[in-house]
């Protein structure tokens, strides 16, 4: 009896022994940091945006601010990069929810319902709310009008934007709209300039960009004052991740990176000419093709649409261009530079962009090495249309006004006081039309991303070309070849969920 009874407890303590042992596993499992699985797994999973800002493939590969962003966190914390580009917003926040990703990156605003389940990283940069319609047709100049209904408003279902709406119901109560769930915001942006859609509410930043191919997109009015834009992540008893976000944002902010990367991807968007955007749009549709085959043989290591965007920019890519100075051609070169690149005929279409081509990259080769090999260019068009001289007396001064000689964002502010007295009088080189040299690059790079944007409307091939149907999913493999030249081949896998 005894015996049986001994054995009986040693089983019953064997299993309860068990069962803490197992418990205990289970709370060491559950204790484990956000951040922690994050380096265990090597894999760092985001969530983000298909745009034309936060994340896309272009014709070198993933690009976008988002991505690089995420690219070089991810470079910190010694993993790979997993992006989940995502085409709906409904999408995403459920997929940090369910641990599925574990940082949304997807430019987006900052607002009370986000806040309640969800912390947002520093802010990145700072976009106001606006209402939009087509030039030319009905413009609410108000809320009140905006609110009579006598156009239709659609806003994508879960956005900052449709929030706000809910806000002004409250004094506009005959305010009403559609809400579209299965929508991103430039589907609408060109539903209105296409005139299917009367009116919408947008970021200003997307709606600068996507006016660059859709000039008709007009500003009515701004619902809001700039508000902040966050990455976000999920709200845990452990915050060490997000400690980790706040300290990665401070110190590109500290380091100029982040200014950089505004530069790269906001600093051509502060003008829009309406006419000369629609004339730049109609060449490229109808003259354009006659010469891209020339521009892309002779880009030479250049994106061609660079090479096509200075062309444009010198003579409207028309081959028999003269300026009263003596300069013509496709690229309008003058004697002594057609001459130092070898060209005999500058009125010939294919010796002027050859020729463009390797004066570039002469001027490329001049430039510091101190500054970043993707600002170089600028650095370059700058003194191609000013001078090598000129542009260094700008560098000089920008650093002796405290700001940084290596990059573009600080440089261009300081070429314009080249036309000054007060500046030229003191410079190596003296006068020179400064301003005329940063408008002549700015307008490259805005002729530039049009290019990108058109290519992008109307065509698919850069995001399709890689696309492989994996369990249901759509998965693009980026390749070696195309990864932009700050990426590690082995860090990047992207999932497109659609």
């Amino acid at each position: 009896m005894n015996i049986q009874f001994f054995t009986l407890l040693r089983r019953m303590m064997s299993i309860l022994l068990l069962i803490l042992l197992t418990n205990g596993c289970q709370w060491q499992e559950n204790k484990t940091t956000s951040l922690e699985k994050i380096r265990k797994s090597g894999v760092l999973r985001v969530g983000t945006l298909n745009n034309q800002l936060s994340y896309y493939i272009g014709a070198e590969g993933p690009t976008g601010l988002d991505y690089e962003l995420a690219q070089t966190f991810a470079k910190k914390l010694g993993v790979k990069l997993e992006i989940t580009a995502m085409f709906t917003l409904s999408e995403l926040f459920p997929a940090l929810e369910r641990g599925d990703i574990d940082i949304i990156a997807a430019g987006l605003a900052v607002t009370p319902d986000r806040l309640q389940d969800f912390h947002p990283a520093p802010a990145y940069y700072y976009t106001s709310q606006i209402v939009v319609y087509k030039k030319g047709q009905r413009r609410p100049r108000d809320l009140t009008e905006l609110a009579k209904n006598n156009g239709r408003l659609a806003v994508v279902s879960g956005s900052s934007h449709e929030q706000k709406l809910e806000l002004i119901r409250k004094n506009h109560p005959t305010l009403q709209w559609q809400s579209m769930p299965e929508s991103d915001i430039n589907d609408l942006l060109i539903k209105v300039a296409n005139g299917d859609l009367d009116y919408t509410v947008a970021d200003s930043v997307d709606v600068a960009l996507l006016q660059r191919i859709h000039p008709d997109i007009a500003v009515a009015l701004e619902l809001t004052q700039d508000e902040p834009v966050s990455w976000f992540v999920k709200q845990s008893s452990n915050d060490s991740l997000y400690a980790l976000i706040i300290e990665f944002f401070g110190q590109l902010k500290q380091n100029g990176t982040m200014a950089q990367l505004e530069e790269k991807y906001f600093g051509h968007i502060d003008q829009f000419d309406y006419v000369d955007t629609r004339a730049f749009l109609r060449a490229v549709n109808n003259t354009l093709p006659q010469w891209e085959a020339l521009f892309k043989q002779y880009a030479n290591g250049f994106d061609w649409r660079l090479l096509a965007a200075l062309s444009y920019q010198e003579s409207h890519w028309d081959p028999q261009a003269v300026s009263p100075t003596g300069v013509r051609g496709m690229m309008m070169l003058t004697l002594p530079t057609a001459e130092s690149v070898g060209v005999t005929n500058r009125l010939d279409p294919e010796q002027s962009i050859r020729g463009g081509s390797e004066y570039l990259r002469k001027m490329i080769a001049r430039v510091p090495d101190s500054i970043e090999e993707h600002e170089k260019v600028w650095f370059a068009l700058a003194s191609y249309n000013v001078g090598f001289g000129h542009l260094m007396d700008a560098r000089r001064l920008t650093k002796s006004q405290g700001g940084n000689p290596n990059t573009w964002a600080d440089v261009k502010q300081r070429l314009p006081l080249l036309g000054q007295r007060k500046y030229y009088t003191q410079s190596r080189y003296g006068y020179a039309r400064g301003d005329e040299a940063l408008n002549y690059v700015e307008g490259i790079r805005r002729y530039y991303q049009s290019i990108i944007g058109y290519e992008r409307a109307h065509s698919g091939k850069y995001e399709n070309e890689h696309l492989k149907i994996i369990d249901g999913l759509q998965t693009i493999n980026t390749p070696p070849t195309l990864l932009a030249p700050t990426a590690s081949p082995s860090t990047s896998s992207v999932q497109v969920t659609p």
